[in-house]
Formats: structure tokens, sequence, C-alpha cells
């Protein structure tokens, strides 16, 4: 399966679920900013999670499928649009060769996700897909994509794919009457940012940890894939010491020396010096992928037990979702 990239939009790169195993030799994790969507675009088309996917941010994208193509996307950056018919998300969608296929602006979010059936077939560095832009390694030749780069899908599909290409396969764009519901695996009030207070949470007053729990902050436009400055009341320090470089991960909350928060996400680097305050719970990291400049956010206390009763029970029904859509297509 292959496509034509007509008009690449703001920055789109291709993603998977990132090189984790080398963040001791300081090589950043990467990977799709938003896990849930990535992994839900994947499910779609019968992939495995961590098949390459591509991350568009915001819309104003186009490409032609120059072969036929089971695809499928997820995320709130952006709608897909086929003869001026929007296409619904996270379903199979089976379009025949010569489609142009738009991205057109969805306001909730900022980035949206592209499973091809067999996953977009680029190298591996470093046992992962995905693209590094400060580096220039990974992905599509280690940059965003561009006019007339051309794409094609890896050769081997699981059982699920060929299931879903054989039920779908027409001359004309096909899809089935199921679709995964995204909604059901976020919280209903995606401004309240669940965290787990983190090591240096000592080392600020009882009146910052408060204001920190309690007021709103806003998204500031100095934000990208290495992580996010928060504009809000500056936190205070009663320990004044400086803390010596220590490994951060994306989720990370760090607060600067001038008491602003900066939220680390999938580009940032592996060690910081700046006191950590919080750690975003994993199952709201997606929630976070999504916010653009301008929004508002609070953060809400957790416990470490309860975030990962979270996270277990999103991997349950994440599990379901694959054991679904395999019982439809895998034949007993």
């Amino acid at each position: 399966m292959k496509i034509s990239i007509i008009k690449p939009g703001l920055l789109s790169t291709i993603q998977d679920m990132g090189r984790y195993r080398y963040l001791s030799q300081a090589v950043p994790v990467s990977g799709a900013m938003d896990e849930l969507a990535h992994r839900l675009a994947n499910k779609a088309v019968g992939n495995d999670d961590n098949n390459a996917t591509i991350e568009f941010t915001y819309a104003d994208a186009s490409f032609k499928t120059e072969t036929p193509v089971l695809i499928s996307y997820s995320g709130d950056g952006a709608f897909l649009v086929y003869n001026n018919e929007l296409m619904p998300a996270e379903k199979p969608l089976f379009f025949p060769a010569g489609s142009v296929i738009k991205l057109i602006h969805n306001a909730i979010g900022v980035r949206t996700y592209l499973a091809i059936a067999g996953g977009w077939d680029v190298p591996d560095v470093m046992e992962s897909k995905s693209t590094y832009l400060t580096a220039a390694f990974g992905g599509f030749k280690g940059r965003a994509l561009q006019k007339a780069d051309v794409l094609v899908s890896g050769t081997l599909l699981s059982e699920v794919s060929n299931g879903i290409l054989n039920h779908l396969i027409e001359n004309s764009l096909t899809y089935p009457n199921w679709r995964i519901s995204r909604e059901s695996l976020l919280p209903e009030n995606r401004q309240a940012i669940r965290v787990v207070l983190a090591n240096e949470i000592s080392w600020f007053d009882a009146t910052s940890i408060i204001s920190f729990l309690t007021n709103s902050y806003t998204i500031d436009r100095r934000s990208n894939r290495m992580g996010y400055h928060l504009l809000g009341k500056p936190l205070v320090r009663k320990v004044k010491k400086e803390l010596l470089s220590t490994a951060v991960t994306p989720g990370v909350i760090q607060v600067t020396g001038s008491g602003d928060l900066a939220i680390l996400m999938a580009d940032c680097q592996t060690t910081g010096g700046y006191p950590r305050i919080a750690h975003v719970a994993a199952v709201d990291l997606p929630l976070c992928a999504q916010l653009k400049p301008g929004d508002t956010i609070h953060f809400s206390e957790i416990s470490r037990d309860e975030a990962e009763a979270l996270y277990l029970e999103r991997e349950h029904d994440l599990s379901l979702i694959t054991t679904a859509i395999g019982l439809k297509y895998i034949k007993t």
C-alpha cells in the first residue's frame, strides 16, 4: 500500500510507541505524543500497537492513495475528508487508488494519527521508527514529511488486517458499521489533569503546594513536543538549593528558577536540573498531548496506587478492544 503527500501540514512525522531502552544513553523516548490515539488508530486496522503511524499536528494537510489502502485515524487535531464527506474516526477505511484525502481543522485539539494496515515502513533506528527531529534521526529520513514524499506500508499484514481487508475491498470507499469508542477511554473533564506528587514536593511551602493544586494554568505558545510552558501564579521554594541533574521522563512537571511550571513531553531531555513537583498520571498524558496554546488546565492529586489502578484499568479496556476486533475477523 502506498500514499503520496500532497500537502504535509504544519508538522507531520512518523511515530510509534518510542524508544525507551536508550534513556541511559541520553536518547529521548520520542514516539506518539497521544499514545492512546496512536494505539486506537492501529487497532482499528488490525495492527500491533507499536506499528508506526503518521502524527499530524493540527490540520491543513492532504495525501493521495497511489494504491488501494486500508487506513484509520484517531485524535483531536483534524478530521479526514474525502469527496467533501467527513470520514468516521477509529474505524477501518478502505480507499481505492487515486483517492485524495484531506485533513481539516478540528478545534478540540492538536494531534491526529493516521495508521495503515501493516504500519508505515521506515527503517528502525535504535529499535524504533519514531522521528526525533532535534537529532534528525528515525522516521522518514529523520525529518518531517514534505510535499511529494511517498510512504509505503509494511508488507506483512496481521490476520486481523487481512480479514478486515477481505471484508471491505471494493472499487470505492467502504467501511464497517462498527467503531472504537475513544471517548469511553477518556475522562469527561479533560481540563483536570491527574498527577502524583513527586520527589521535590517538600521543596515548596504549603501555600505554593495548595496553589499548584487549586489554581488554573494556561498553555503558553512556547510549547512543543519537548514540553509545555504553563502560565500561572509562580510557585515559591522554601528550599533554595539547586538540584543536581537527575532523570526525567515524559509527564514530569518541573518548576523553573522563576517558579513557572513546565510539563515534559515526548521529546524531552533524559535529565533535568529543575525540581520535580509532580508527574502526570500515564492515563492523562493523552489529554496533555491535545492541549494547544491558550487552553487552561488544573491539576488534581491522586496517589501512586490510584494512578497504577487507572492505568491497569485502561490497559484492560484496550485488550478487550483488541479481542473484540479479532473475533470479528479471525477465522476459528
